[in-house]
């Protein structure tokens, strides 16, 4: 028998934390190598247990417990969220069962963390943020899952701009590209029916794109006018199991009920200016994220296909030796990189969801509102109604609703 982990026997003695996930899939997997890891690597105030998994197919799901360390398997979320082990219930299923999932588990003394976007319309969102709020005074709190707040590189630009590097904001701009959907044949899974998710590439990148720009600005964005379009509007039905981004036809046709493509011009509070792309039929982008910031005193620019480095122009130096310069965003002392490698090693994509767990885990020991919060999803979900009610009136100009 092999020697106990040092971690292990540091961590004995710290109060368990019962985690239990609802879903599976992608973002499940991506999940549970957050709660597997985070104890590994951060010193935290109570021990993350992966208590249960819950997903629909119950062979499916005993192997993904088995695969990912989960204790157990459920097939009914209500049994989950009903176990005395679980403390938190994380949901990673598609948005159509977020609203009622989030609010039973809060009322069930659960603390929640719920992927993004929050829900499919405006008013699940705000029975998710008034039941979160609730919850807040007896001492339970909720998470929205944006990830890319959590890259060292994101963190530091926000740093940056609350410092006031950038001086006055002017400009944001971003993109959020990806190709998956551009062949016709591709089947119509659940991200291509609206009564399941929603929206399309608006919920699906948009949703992600809306919330990092305002994070970044440290402001909410004040109205809206916008295009989106269908490309494809008939798809294969599919058959067997959709895993993923994949999925395989069975024959037939169905109709797509989301958008594939949304683009949208807006303007912040202050009256700083913002344009939004977001595709999944810009061929050659795989998950390209693109964002930039113009204020009166500087830049910064971030690329998620270089997702340790920012981009950093300082327009108070001369002009003479001027310019964008690359911070590579390793070191101890950016955000997050205290517990990780030595300067120059970088990270990638799975350490947001690290990174995502011991913000939540801290949050739950000091009972501190964690961000995003519920109120904040709602907050993005009230943008992506304004982008779709102006498209559906040929892009008349749509304040958000506050």
């Amino acid at each position: 028998m092999g020697q106990p982990h040092p971690r292990d026997e540091a961590d004995a003695g710290k109060p368990p934390l019962g985690i239990g996930m609802v879903g599976y899939a992608f973002m499940g997997a991506a999940h549970s190598q957050g709660w597997r890891t985070v104890g590994r690597v951060f010193d935290l105030p109570s021990r993350p247990v992966l208590a249960a998994v819950c997903g629909r197919d119950g062979q499916a799901v005993r192997a993904m417990a088995e695969r990912h360390g989960w204790a157990a398997a459920e097939t009914d979320w209500r049994a989950l969220i009903a176990r005395d082990d679980v403390d938190v219930v994380d949901i990673c299923t598609p948005g159509d069962s977020h609203a009622e999932i989030a609010v039973a588990a809060l009322a069930a003394g659960k603390h929640v963390l719920c992927e993004k976007p929050l829900a499919n319309t405006v008013e699940e969102a705000e029975a998710m943020a008034a039941a979160g709020e609730q919850a807040y005074r007896q001492g339970r709190l909720t998470m929205v899952g944006f990830n890319y707040r959590r890259l060292p590189a994101t963190s530091l630009a926000r740093r940056m701009v609350r410092e006031g590097r950038l001086g006055t904001l002017r400009h944001v701009r971003v993109t959020y590209l990806q190709d998956w959907l551009v062949d016709p044949e591709f089947p119509l899974t659940w991200r291509l029916r609206r009564e399941v998710a929603g929206s399309g590439a608006l919920g699906d990148l948009g949703a992600h794109i809306v919330d990092l720009a305002q994070y970044l600005a440290g402001e909410p964005l004040a109205g809206v006018s916008a295009l989106t379009e269908t490309f494809v509007r008939e798809r294969p039905l599919p058959g067997g199991t959709t895993g993923g981004l994949a999925a395989v036809s069975a024959g037939g046709l169905g109709t797509v009920t989301v958008d594939d493509a949304a683009l949208f011009t807006a303007r912040f509070a202050s009256g700083a200016l913002a344009t939004f792309e977001a595709s999944r039929f810009a061929t050659g982008r795989k998950n390209s994220l693109r964002i930039e910031l113009n204020g009166e005193r500087g830049s910064l620019a971030f690329d998620l296909e270089r997702l340790n480095e920012l981009a950093y122009h300082d327009h108070t130096e001369p002009l003479a030796h001027a310019g964008f310069r690359r911070i590579l965003v390793t070191e101890p002392d950016h955000p997050y990189l205290e517990a990780w490698w030595p300067p120059g090693h970088g990270l990638g994509y799975e350490h947001t969801f690290v990174h995502q767990a011991r913000d939540l885990v801290h949050a739950i020991a000091a009972n501190h509102r964690p961000e995003p919060s519920f109120a904040d999803g709602l907050q993005v979900q009230r943008v992506l109604a304004a982008v779709e009610e102006s498209a559906a009136k040929n892009s008349v100009y749509t304040p958000v609703v506050v």
